[in-house]
């Protein structure tokens, strides 16, 4: 739960690891390329020629921001204004199109689902007479003589109609 994704990657890291970095690239809101210096500069740079055009192949994402890709160095101190920047950018930017202020609000109804499924699951599964029907059931299952779905259906109806 985020208001900016930033993404650190290294250049020449390899393709090994594609598939993994698809994802995760297509969730940034900003790409940078680390260690942007000594002999690692060039492949920096490529890194960055890169990863701006593979950005192009995507969609634009729902916040209507397009990515950037900033290549940096610690030990040069460079690039880091300019991350900031396009932090700040793209706050402006999400500020003044509304998105930041519905993801805020997916991320609050999100939190308040996920507490109350944490709060009942807690509440059905810290009850002592039913973890002990539960352990019985799931016996019944791995002995193949109850379906799966069919023991959930029994527990659960046993146990709302003990809260009525």
């Amino acid at each position: 739960m985020v208001d900016f994704f930033l993404l650190l990657m290294l250049a020449g890291a390899g393709d090994e690891m594609q598939g993994i970095k698809r994802g995760i690239v297509e969730m940034a809101d900003m790409i940078a390329i680390t260690k942007a210096d000594g002999h690692n500069l060039e492949a920096a740079k490529k890194a960055v020629n890169e990863y701006t055009s593979a950005l192009h192949l995507y969609p634009l994402p729902p916040s209507g921001w397009t990515p950037k890709v900033i290549p940096c160095s610690a030990r040069e101190n460079s690039g880091i204004k300019e991350i900031w920047n396009t932090i700040v950018d793209y706050l402006s930017f999400t500020r003044n199109n509304g998105y930041f202020e519905t993801k805020r609000d997916e991320q609050a109804l999100y939190w308040f689902h996920e507490t109350l499924n944490e709060g009942l699951k807690n509440h059905f599964f810290g009850n002592h007479q039913f973890q002990k029907e539960i352990q019985k059931l799931e016996e019944q299952i791995r002995k193949r003589h109850k379906e799966p779905f069919s023991a959930a259906t029994q527990i659960l109806r046993d146990y709302f109609e003990k809260r009525k």
